[in-house]
């Protein structure tokens, strides 16, 4: 009798993507100037920004990538940074037909609020036939980012979409199911969004995403709106999300299961002069919690692991350059004061 090997590590497919980023000292009305003080050029995207992170973190876990990236120099630089990094990009595929994925990020200097200008690239012709699920034993199978897939975010007659179905190939397979959604306005989230939820263990979105799905604003004069947040993170574990719901907003992270355990884990209260960005500080949340959900952890140590990662994210401009080893992350627990929990009800 053959012995079905124990599955470890994480796939992350997906948005894979260079970011150039520019930090400018304000954002300017139109026709108008903006100094750019800064700039760099880092890895962005769901998984590739999760999977560095991950590596930077320290994980012990095989890591994994698939994908397509352009046969161009800025392809060339994602592999060479994930042999870096000690991730496997044997499943990135390589086109002619459309160049790598990039972003022109623009971080505002004073506050760290960033806009983004996208080149879809590549990654708009991903399809899940190119994601090897089969040849994979990672226990974990990530994808970022819907909205931004073209092809997987496509109708299917069967499951609705084609990222439904992959999802659907990848829980047969055995996989914890995981999936993250990009910051869109429109009106297509509940198309998209939705079909997948039946097949996905662990959902990240933003409180705005989140909104989005829910047809509310979960936001109110800036301030979060406990009793909305809630219903939100419950409407999506009702709409079939099998195991978390996970929310993430500057003041913190709520998670909410399928078995009704609702946790909160605050963030760090960062002085000013220590954000020097936000980008990636969400893939960031997301590679702690995946990192600690691997290993089995309880959520409540999850959510700190993300919360920590998402702290040290933000004191670098990029993605991923601001990411260290997790005990020096978990120590900044020490440096800042955390936000203790939820805004009071209204």
């Amino acid at each position: 009798m053959s012995v079905v090997p124990k599955r470890t590590g994480i796939l992350a497919a997906g948005n894979w993507i260079v970011d150039n980023v520019k930090v400018i000292d304000v954002w300017p009305s139109q026709d108008a100037l903006a100094i750019i003080q800064e700039e760099t050029h880092a890895n962005g995207g769901s998984p590739f920004n999760v999977l560095i992170d991950l590596a930077k973190l320290g994980a012990k876990f095989p890591l994994q990538g698939a994908g397509i990236i352009g046969s161009d120099a800025a392809g060339d630089w994602i592999l060479e940074a994930c042999r870096q990094n000690h991730i496997d990009a044997g499943s990135l595929h390589r086109t002619e037909a459309a160049p790598t994925s990039y972003t022109d990020v623009m971080t505002v200097a004073s506050t760290g609020r960033r806009t983004f200008f996208h080149q879809r690239g590549a990654n708009a012709l991903l399809e899940g036939s190119q994601i090897q699920l089969e040849s994979s034993n990672a226990k974990i199978f990530h994808l970022g980012y819907l909205l931004l897939l073209d092809q997987l975010d496509a109708a299917c007659p069967k499951f609705g979409t084609k990222a439904a179905e992959l999802f659907y190939r990848a829980s047969e397979l055995g996989f914890i199911t995981s999936v993250d959604v990009v910051s869109e306005e429109s009106d297509r989230y509940r198309r998209i969004v939705f079909p997948v939820l039946p097949f996905v263990d662990l959902l990240f979105m933003n409180e705005f995403e989140a909104g989005q799905l829910i047809g509310k604003d979960i936001r109110s004069n800036n301030e979060i709106v406990p009793e909305i947040l809630e219903f939100a993170a419950k409407t999506l574990i009702e709409s079939g999300v099998r195991r978390w719901a996970v929310i993430h907003f500057p003041e913190g992270v709520l998670a909410v299961s399928s078995a009704g355990q609702k946790v909160f884990q605050g963030s760090f209260v960062l002085p000013p002069d220590k954000i020097r960005g936000a980008t990636g500080a969400g893939d960031a949340l997301t590679a702690g919690i995946l990192f600690g959900y691997h290993n089995d952890l309880p959520m409540e140590r999850c959510l700190l692991y993300g919360v920590c990662a998402a702290a040290a994210c933000m004191q670098h401009p990029s993605a991923s350059d601001g990411i260290v080893p997790l005990e020096k992350c978990l120590g900044l627990a020490t440096e800042f004061d955390v936000r203790a929990d939820l805004p009071e009800k209204r």
